[in-house]
């Protein structure tokens, strides 16, 4: 028997692979930019029939809801596969011992309850040390988490439920460890106007994990008023993060006025890191960190952070 074209995709999408022009359908994004993001940038990579037919399946069309989300971040397109490879390799692998916690956590997230979302991290946090669940536990989580409120039903409920229980208890646990640091704080503070950056927080907790006073500016704050804070608090270090693209000129103008590289460190963290790496790498004194644990590991390899024993895996 001969196949035909639709013979051909047919019998795939019985296996769970859809043609091109469903994906379309299912994610908005029309054929030719489809195909323009294979070809021209390898952001997706389909499989292919024996006649030359594109395939695509559900970790396919997640990826594209991530596309999508950076692109809706102001994120050049160019730019994109960088991002998602560096955030892909937080995934969870099939074998890994992290999944257990992983899925207890995530389920707990999507049926609104916050008592086990909070009782499967304590269980998490009496066997591990901050940074591995940190980079194991709760950077995958989070992917996780974003790829499904990019097309979830519910999402925002999800989303605020999630975040107010990650503020709380990240923000308990800082609150305690500064009452035991000595010395001045790593100053920290955002650049984006969202209600809630996890990756602020992870950043703050990291450090104060690491044995360093952690003050957290939560609300978005111009960066000509930063000098203002910097002379009162007498910080350590700032930490500037940011998960979507900025006005690159903003920054060129400013960032150089805060950068010391004789005095106090500046590192900008997050996403913003990587868009903006063409601009602002050259800047004396600034450091760009493209998450929370490239942060950690820049200060720490700067002196800034006190490292007691047993932090690190």
């Amino acid at each position: 028997m001969t196949l035909t074209v639709d013979d051909d995709i047919d019998l795939s999408r019985e296996d769970g692979w859809f043609p091109i022009r469903e994906v379309a359908r299912l994610t908005g994004v029309n054929p030719v930019t489809l195909r323009a993001w294979e070809r021209r940038y390898g952001l997706i990579v389909p499989r292919r029939t024996p006649k030359g037919h594109r395939l695509y399946d559900d970790s396919h069309v997640k990826r594209i809801q991530s596309i999508l989300k950076w692109l809706n971040r102001g994120v050049a397109v160019g730019q994109v596969k960088q991002l998602l490879d560096a955030r892909q390799s937080l995934s969870l692998n099939e074998h890994s011992p992290w999944g257990g916690l992983h899925d207890q956590m995530f389920l707990a997230v999507t049926e609104l309850s916050e008592r086990q979302l909070d009782d499967s991290f304590n269980r998490a946090l009496s066997l591990y040390p901050p940074l591995t669940l940190c980079k194991h536990l709760l950077l995958p989580l989070l992917l996780s988490l974003e790829q499904r409120w990019a097309s979830s039903f519910g999402a925002e409920v999800e989303r605020g439920l999630f975040c107010c229980w990650l503020r709380t208890k990240l923000g308990t646990r800082i609150y305690h460890s500064n009452r035991q640091h000595g010395g001045a704080p790593l100053l920290l503070t955002t650049l984006c106007d969202q209600r809630f950056d996890p990756g602020l927080w992870l950043s703050a907790w990291l450090v104060s994990s690491a044995g360093c006073a952690a003050e957290v500016i939560e609300w978005s704050v111009p960066l000509a008023e930063l000098p203002l804070a910097l002379e009162r608090i007498k910080p350590r270090g700032l930490l500037l993060y940011a998960s979507q693209s900025l006005d690159s000129g903003y920054l060129k103008r400013h960032l150089p006025r805060l950068a010391d590289p004789e005095d106090m460190p500046l590192l900008l963290a997050g996403p913003a890191a990587s868009i903006h790496f063409a601009e602002l790498h050259d800047i004396p004194g600034l450091t760009l960190a493209i998450d929370p644990l490239a942060a950690l590991e820049a200060l720490q390899a700067g002196s800034l952070l006190e490292n007691p024993k047993g932090y690190l895996e």
